[in-house]
């Protein structure tokens, strides 16, 4: 065996360790001390094996090829939202989250990315090797959050498990791929996008941790074989492919305007927007099922007008029965036209989400169907 091939061995089995023990032990890391030591071991890279340059082929046209990928995949993830529901981002855009989250993950990203092709290259005729440095990349990924958790079988660890752990090793499995026949770049670009979106959208789709799970770990299997399957295509004619690549973005630009329209719009960022009608406590006027839009601009409120509001976390849409005012606020009675009586709890203007102005018929049938089982 080379004598580089043991260096690399030994290597990666000492970090390996290392970071097992962080987790396991001594929990010092976070995601700024985890940047320092990524520094560190290109340093140590360096001094040990040298740089290679990034020479790979066709790493533009997989670039492009990612991004159009990513771009269908945020299509059909965010329209599921419209059924699942979606959750406002917490830290959108804000200085503290670019300090705190933004900035730091970005050049972990290039940072991590980065190493992984020198040790890959390295690696590179020798596929145990590879299977080593992947199984690294995999630890080194996991042991912040690991280290938060503790060990025990509980749920805490099972949604770490679950959200964290198993969707990271295909994840790294389809970077060490990228970095052995792409170069660095591709692996690159496919982490900001799918680790940045958290932090540079304001609402995110809202599925439960099985589901969730289940997309981000598909998500590198299913680009993985398009990958592979564009690597069988013929690819002697570049200036065809660039056209197709040109393509394939302008295909679906037009549809990503289209859903990022249609997100904000029944997420409550416009001035209308539709909220599904989960029971049939106002018919006739409208049926489970029906979808109706809000005005959530309203001026006055008037008895018997329907209205939208929350209480209790549960939006509910209901005729007033009867306004009661005092010398700075008022109060509303809310009833469903098909109960008999009233709801036995006021409203209170804070609560009030907004004016029923239409309804659209049936469309909300799958968003209510997939909360009552979801």
């Amino acid at each position: 065996m080379k004598k580089s091939y043991i260096k690399l061995i030994i290597f990666s089995f000492t970090f390996i360790l290392f970071f097992l023990l962080n987790s396991l032990k001594f929990q010092f890391l976070n995601q700024t001390t985890l940047n320092i030591i990524l520094i560190l071991l290109l340093g140590l890279t360096y001094f040990l094996f040298g740089f290679e340059k990034n020479r790979k082929r066709y790493w533009k046209d997989i670039v492009l090829e990612i991004i159009i990928i990513l771009i269908s995949f945020f299509l059909l993830y965010y329209l599921s939202g419209i059924l699942i529901g979606f959750a406002k981002t917490k830290n959108y855009l804000t200085i503290t989250s670019f300090k705190k989250f933004i900035f730091p993950i970005f050049s972990y990203i290039i940072l991590k990315e980065y190493l992984r092709y020198q040790l890959v290259m390295k690696a590179s005729e020798e596929k145990k090797l590879i299977y080593l440095i992947c199984i690294f990349f995999i630890v080194l990924e996991n042991t912040v959050p690991f280290s938060i958790h503790p060990l025990s079988f509980n749920q805490e660890m099972f949604l770490f498990l679950a959200l964290t752990f198993i969707p990271s090793i295909t994840e790294n499995i389809l970077c060490t791929y990228l970095s052995l026949n792409f170069g660095y770049m591709p692996g690159i670009i496919y982490l900001w996008i799918t680790k940045l979106y958290f932090y540079i959208l304001p609402l995110i789709p809202n599925p439960n941790e099985y589901i969730y799970s289940m997309i981000f770990f598909l998500l590198p299997v299913f680009i993985l074989f398009k990958i592979k399957k564009w690597q069988q295509k013929d690819r002697t004619n570049p200036i065809e492919r660039e056209q197709q690549n040109k393509s394939g973005l302008i295909y679906y630009l037009p549809a990503l305007i289209i859903t990022i329209v249609l997100v904000y719009f029944v997420s409550g960022y416009f001035k209308y927007y539709a909220i599904a009608i989960a029971s049939n406590s106002m018919s006739p006027c409208f049926y489970k099922g029906d979808v109706v839009i809000i005005d959530q601009k309203y001026q006055n409120l008037n008895q018997g007008d329907i209205i939208a509001f929350k209480y209790e976390g549960t939006v509910i849409v209901h005729r007033i029965h009867q306004m009661i005012k005092t010398k700075n606020e008022y109060f509303i009675y809310t009833k469903g036209d098909a109960n008999r009586n009233p709801d036995n709890y006021k409203i209170t203007k804070d609560m009030i989400l907004g004016v029923v102005k239409c309804k659209i018929p049936y469309i909300g049938k799958p968003t209510v169907l997939l909360n009552e089982y979801w």
